[in-house]
């Protein structure tokens, strides 16, 4: 049974829209995309292909799939570590509108979210990644179906923007795998879910 595993691009005050360019999400006149771009050097380069290395299919919301799919499969270099998993892989689509995708390998899944993400768990020799598709992945969260995330910060503050956990967001505890900060200054930092929260105090206690 595969891994179900999240890789998301965050900005220091949690926003997750368009990380990759100014045309990739303008949703509410968002003006910043992009901001990921100044800081991709090695380092973030060899987190990417570490990630890539052990993926078995990709599970992906509509609007990350449309970026996606308008992009990776003009990169035909067979040697290119990203595109041939995104264009040799199984893609899977969380979609009620897409009725005829062109990418190659990709399966449009709907209905019931839970029953279909449980079986398609079982079948992925390797991990089911999540790329971006922060709305997916805060359902994955509600239906306790994420086993790891990826949290990639990076030092920019943006005021605006579409935030990844919002409020009403399951809450979910985490227990911290690893981490790394790159040359450039993004923390990386890997988590596993673990369930609920657990609460305390620091008041002192009251001895009468």
């Amino acid at each position: 049974m595969g891994k179900l595993v999240s890789t998301v691009f965050v900005t220091l005050d949690g926003v997750y829209q368009a990380p990759g360019g100014p045309r990739e999400d303008t949703r509410g006149g968002f003006e910043h995309g992009g901001w990921s771009f100044p800081y991709g050097d090695e380092d973030f380069g060899r987190f990417v292909g570490e990630v890539f290395g052990g993926v078995g299919g990709f599970l992906l919301g509509r609007r990350t799939y449309d970026i996606f799919a308008s992009f990776w499969p003009k990169v035909t270099d067979p040697g290119d570590p990203v595109a041939a998993k995104l264009n040799g892989l199984p893609k899977y689509v969380v979609s009620s509108t897409l009725t005829d995708p062109e990418w190659a390998g990709t399966t449009v899944i709907g209905g019931d979210l839970a029953k279909e993400v449980t079986a398609l768990k079982e079948r992925t020799d390797g991990e089911l990644q999540v790329h971006g598709s922060g709305a997916l992945v805060r359902s994955l969260l509600d239906l306790e179906l994420l086993d790891t995330i990826h949290v990639l910060t990076f030092p920019v503050v943006l005021g605006t923007g579409l935030r990844l956990f919002t409020e009403g967001t399951l809450p979910t505890a985490f227990r911290h795998t690893g981490g790394r900060v790159t040359g450039a200054g993004v923390s990386i930092q890997s988590y596993d879910t673990t369930g609920r929260p657990a609460y305390g105090s620091y008041e002192l206690p009251d001895n009468g």
